[in-house]
């Protein structure tokens, strides 16, 4: 079995997709219309898709405190000071479990916490 995509709903596309394009780096794979009140965005570039889907919903979109989405970068202080310039506050950390790694977390437009990782 091969693990394709994990699907945030969200609350605004645009914003959502700033996010994801500016902050994390992915890029757009496919964007498209789902029906008269759904729009449906797949981010990244590699084998395993972000799905994000908005809908014209009454009720804000609720995420779980305990899930978050992990993604590398090649210095977690770098990625801190670029993460301050773009005016975006640190949800916690950083932290280093152990030597080889480090990390720290921002929530996106949603309330999704964010994991941006160093490996050492």
């Amino acid at each position: 079995m091969k693990f394709l995509w994990s699907t945030l709903k969200v609350n605004n596309m645009e914003e959502s997709l700033k996010f994801y394009q500016e902050i994390v780096g992915l890029t757009i794979d496919r964007r498209f219309h789902a029906g008269p009140e759904t729009e449906i965005a797949f981010l990244g570039d590699g084998e395993t898709k972000i799905e994000l889907v908005c809908t014209q919903q009454s009720e804000p979109v609720n995420i779980g405190r305990d899930i978050s989405w992990g993604f590398e970068v090649n210095s977690v202080d770098e990625m801190i000071a670029f993460i301050k310039e773009k005016g975006i506050d640190i949800h916690s950390g950083p932290f280093e479990p152990n030597p080889h790694v480090k990390f720290f977390y921002v929530l996106d437009p949603n309330g999704l916490k964010i994991q941006f990782v160093e490996h050492r």
